[in-house]
């Protein structure tokens, strides 16, 4: 299993998932980018795509962690060599996906304005949170499904499909966002904060008809459903489960932060979008790595080989680092810069260039944190991940930012939590990991 852990293994998995996980915030950054550059009240449309953005988001993650469930059993039964033991489940977790979606859709938009009431948005920022969050809403079937079937390309060892699926999806997002947000005269309209969420839409949808193709032309596996229910199902939907719950102690730090910054002020939440989303941008280029730490990890438990699965978390987490540091150069030497591609208003921008630093400085940490989620997940160790989130959250994130608040720190406060949140996931994680498989590598 040597070859498992080579740099040119590891880096023909994690760099076409980097490039794929890439795609999805960027998408929400162009939209931001262009939302925030509206001539009709830019700061109310930033706010309003930030907040939609993320709940959106908050949403994915939860549901999609079917995708990470799936990833880790094919990736074992890969590793074991009994991939035709896991032919039924495929199919089930993936109508199972869809059907839930479905649920998340009628659910949320129904309720739309009470959603993002309790986000403090209030008039023209609800009004636009609700109208964009509608039409976006709809996309629930088509993401969930193409990230189960992404799952199960990176549980075969293989990220290039989501890669070029997600990829073309960013194009389709950034050449609609123009024609719709900003219309073409005398031939469309100008559709604003509605334009981009229509962008969204087709996106997706570019990105599940491509995944279907791949999943049919190039994998073993089909859509033909049986209900003889596989064995594997319930300790999918288990580790699913465990999943749901460890993303929505992680949304509600999100939330958290969002309704803290929008009852600051409307520049406060539009700068705090901006933080926000490019934070999530760095999280998924560090994921790509985690990704590779999933696919591989999982393989080399199911072959038993704990050796090559210690030496797999060294490189690993030598490479995010290093990921982490080129990122943080880059955006120490254009700091003033990135914030005008966002929006243009001066007390929006001294709000986010007074915090970015902080956002930069914690990558590094963000980076270990991520790497050994990413390994934790293939290994199924759902149930660990869950409990450290709801300590990090409840114990960690959440009075951080009480006190911060208390002593007026504001949009610092919501970042010095942040970073105190991913010292307790890093250090656990580190922690946990050296105990259970150190001495088992020899």
């Amino acid at each position: 299993m040597e070859a498992s852990i080579s740099f040119k293994n590891i880096n023909r998995i994690a760099i076409p998932a980097i490039i794929a996980g890439i795609a999805e915030p960027l998408i929400s950054l162009t939209d931001i980018a262009i939302i925030g550059n509206v001539e009709e009240n830019p700061v109310e449309a930033l706010a309003a795509a930030g907040i939609v953005g993320s709940f959106l988001s908050a949403i994915i993650w939860i549901v999609a962690q079917t995708k990470t469930a799936i990833s880790a059993i094919v990736s074992q039964h890969l590793g074991a060599n009994r991939l035709h033991a896991v032919k039924t489940l495929i199919p089930q977790a993936i109508y199972f996906n869809f059907a839930f979606s479905l649920v998340i859709y009628f659910t949320t938009a129904f309720f739309a304005e009470a959603i993002f009431s309790a986000y403090n948005a209030e008039g023209l920022i609800l009004s636009y949170s609700e109208e964009y969050y509608k039409i976006r809403a709809l996309g629930y079937p088509l993401t969930l499904v193409t990230f189960a079937i992404f799952g199960v390309f990176r549980g075969l060892q293989n990220t290039l499909w989501a890669m070029k699926c997600s990829l073309a999806g960013a194009a389709v997002n950034v050449g609609l966002d123009f024609l719709l947000v900003y219309g073409i005269d005398g031939l469309i309209p100008a559709m604003h904060l509605k334009g981009a969420a229509y962008a969204s839409l087709a996106a997706q949808a570019t990105m599940l008809i491509m995944a279907l193709w791949f999943f049919f032309k190039k994998t073993p596996f089909h859509l033909k459903l049986s209900f003889n229910i596989n064995p594997r199902l319930k300790g999918l939907l288990l580790m699913a489960a465990n999943l749901f719950v460890r993303t929505a102690a992680l949304n509600f730090a999100i939330y958290l932060a969002n309704a803290y910054a929008t009852d600051y002020g409307k520049n406060y939440i539009a700068a705090q979008s901006i933080l926000m989303n490019i934070w999530l941008f760095f999280s998924f280029f560090i994921d790509g790595y985690a990704n590779a730490g999933n696919a591989i990890g999982g393989k080399l438990l199911g072959a038993r080989d704990y050796k090559s699965l210690w030496e797999l978390s060294k490189k690993i987490s030598k490479y995010s680092i290093f990921i982490a540091l080129i990122l943080m150069a880059i955006c120490a030497l254009f700091y003033t810069e990135i914030g005008l591609i966002f929006n243009k208003e001066a007390a929006v921008l001294a709000l986010f260039s007074s915090v970015f630093w902080i956002v930069l400085l914690m990558q590094p940490v963000n980076a270990i944190a991520f790497m050994f989620d990413g390994i934790f997940k293939g290994l199924g160790e759902a149930k660990y991940l869950r409990n450290l989130l709801l300590v990090a959250t409840f114990l960690g994130f959440t009075p951080t930012l009480l006190i911060s608040d208390y002593f007026g720190l504001q949009l610092y406060g919501i970042w010095i939590a942040f970073f105190v949140w991913m010292l307790i996931r890093s250090s656990a994680l580190v922690i946990k990991f050296r105990r259970k498989y150190l001495h088992k590598e020899v």
